[in-house]
């Protein structure tokens, strides 16, 4: 294990939890950018501006993964210094992610996301992005999404943020 100590799995299996949090600006009206949301592409959508295609709600999947077990953040994996993530999906980054936390000994149990955003409208593809990022993660994915009542710089449209619970075991 390269990052953290090999968990211990001495008497019962005690799991561990982490939390990510992601936060992207609209992209500037000069610059425009595809909206990637939830592992989906939501056409017609402002995009969100990024090192990879900008999307909160995989990218707070992944961190909260990593700092489930200790083995660093999203910066330490696929920061902007890696030049090989530049554009890269968010489900692909969220499957690295859950491959980078099976080899540091973990399974994972499940994943909760919750963005908030005034747009887009996300119940009617909810099951679809689930699925998404479930099939990346290899593990159970469920997103909710919310406003701000128009407070913060989510409320005034100035970008999306995300927070994610991950919960994560030993691997027997």
């Amino acid at each position: 294990m390269s990052m953290s100590a090999k968990p211990a799995v001495h008497g019962p299996v005690i799991p561990r939890t982490g939390i990510g949090i992601d936060v992207h600006a609209y992209a500037a009206d000069d610059a425009p950018q595809p909206l990637w949301l939830g592992g989906l592409l939501w056409d017609g959508e402002r995009g969100l501006a990024g090192h990879s295609d900008g999307d909160p709600v995989a990218h707070a999947a992944a961190d909260a993964l990593f700092s489930a077990c200790g083995v660093g953040d999203l910066g330490t994996h696929f920061g902007t210094d890696r030049p090989e993530y530049a554009g890269a999906s968010g489900a692909e980054l969220l499957a690295e992610a859950a491959r980078i936390v099976r080899a540091e000994g973990f399974e994972i149990g499940n994943i909760a996301v919750q963005f908030v955003a005034n747009r887009p409208k996300f119940g009617p593809r909810r099951e679809e992005a689930q699925r998404v990022l479930s099939e990346a993660a290899g593990a159970p994915v469920s997103i909710s999404a919310t406003t701000s009542d128009g407070l913060g710089f989510a409320g005034r449209g100035e970008g999306i943020s995300a927070l994610a619970t991950a919960l994560v075991y030993p691997a027997a």
